[in-house]
């Protein structure tokens, strides 16, 4: 998990500083506000850590291969976020949000902490472009995807001049 937390931290780091007011503006109308991202991080890293705990209990066994998870962090190649994390329009204040990614950080390591170190390696379930992926390596997947939408964070910053 040592990947996750010291991705988690450029994260808030990147967010630091940030006021609300800026935090929820959209740099145009079909791109994501910073709190949105933070939204969809949240909400990903639940369903993930939610998928994960239903596969250690119900899982097949796929001996899924080693994927180059690490490619997550190009965002050349676009992916439409799953039904699950599409974030809302909602407000949210800084605060809010990384309490909301406190827990579902907390809850991602609390299952890698008590799951069989087999389970986690025999088990997995389907990404829409690496295909079956272990249980292992979903854990991971979290922070790179995470290192990607840093990126898109500081993008964002960039176009709304912050």
């Amino acid at each position: 998990m040592l990947i996750n937390d010291k991705i988690r931290q450029d994260l808030f780091t990147e967010v630091e500083g940030l006021n609300d007011e800026n935090l929820n503006r959209k740099p145009s109308e079909n791109e994501w506000s910073i709190k949105q991202i933070l939204e969809h991080l949240y909400l990903m890293e639940g369903g993930i850590a939610k998928n994960i705990k239903h596969q250690l209990q119900n899982g097949k066994v796929v001996n899924a291969d080693k994927k180059p998870i690490e490619a997550t962090i190009n965002r050349e190649i676009k992916v439409d976020a799953p039904e699950f994390a599409v974030p809302t329009s909602e407000f949210a204040s800084v605060e809010e949000l990384k309490m909301k990614l406190a827990a579902t950080h907390q809850h991602l390591l609390d299952i890698e902490n008590t799951a069989d170190e087999k389970d986690l390696e025999a088990k997995g379930f389907p990404h829409p472009i690496f295909g079956d992926i272990s249980l292992k390596q979903w854990i991971p997947f979290v922070a790179y995807h995470e290192q990607r939408h840093i990126l898109q964070i500081k993008e964002v910053k960039e176009k709304l001049s912050l």
